[in-house]
């Protein structure tokens, strides 16, 4: 019966219109609608019934630094401007810390580039293939050593008689070389300009060289300073 109650066609209800006299105000509102504006409504109310309680319940004698560290204007909190915050000699100390953390990067990074380095030059040099050559006398064994030992100069990645997994992991041993070395380029680059700028903060007279004055051309700023005399 249920399936002969659900072939017999039905009427679609569809849902009541905006009348005729009201289309200027736009869309009927339906239930739904109504549902998400008043839960948005009373969201509203609860929020400010609890910045009201929070207000009705401060404590007069609360006090925060921003409240003389800052000013109004129009209407809005601006804290004090921060620019002189630090004195000279904190700032020093500051770029001197970051200079030893660049640095402490600086000889991680070429550590393990050694490290690495110095592992896959002896999976180059440990060649699984064996050869066994016979020489009639020493001249000829000589001989022989050299063209093997040439050979395995030449001898590349692809060369090598390996597994697929032990190949992938090479290439990707190499992979992380090159990336390291940039890594330490860039390290070296920034360790360069902080050390200038720290070298900049620092009391006696110095100017910037022109471009005809400089030895050695180079696309960084050259400095000279003049010489004191040490009491």
């Amino acid at each position: 019966m249920s399936s002969l109650r659900n072939a017999i066609p039905r009427k679609a209800h569809k849902e009541r219109a905006q009348p005729h006299s009201r289309r200027k105000f736009g869309l009927l509102e339906k239930h739904k609608d109504y549902v998400e504006r008043a839960r948005v409504y009373h969201q509203k109310e609860q929020t400010l019934q609890k910045l009201k309680e929070k207000a009705a319940f401060r404590n007069p004698d609360e006090f925060n630094f921003k409240m003389i560290k800052s000013k109004t204007v129009d209407g809005v909190h601006r804290p004090q401007s921060e620019a002189n915050k630090y004195t000279k000699e904190e700032l020093m100390l500051m770029k001197t810390q970051d200079i030893g953390y660049i640095l402490q990067k600086l000889q991680t990074e070429k550590k393990k580039i050694e490290k690495l380095s110095s592992t896959l030059h002896c999976l180059e040099n440990n060649s699984s293939n064996k050869h066994v050559y016979f020489a009639e006398d020493r001249d000829e064994a000589r001989e022989i050593r050299a063209k093997v030992s040439a050979s395995r100069e030449d001898l590349t990645l692809e060369d090598l008689q390996l597994p697929k997994d032990i190949k992938r992991k090479i290439a990707a041993s190499y992979r992380e070389l090159e990336n390291r070395k940039s890594r330490v380029k860039e390290l070296e680059k920034i360790y360069t300009d902080m050390t200038m700028q720290k070298e900049l903060q620092k009391k006696g007279r110095k100017r910037k060289l022109r471009e005809d004055e400089i030895v050695c051309p180079t696309s960084r700023p050259v400095f000279k300073w003049r010489q004191e005399r040490k009491r």
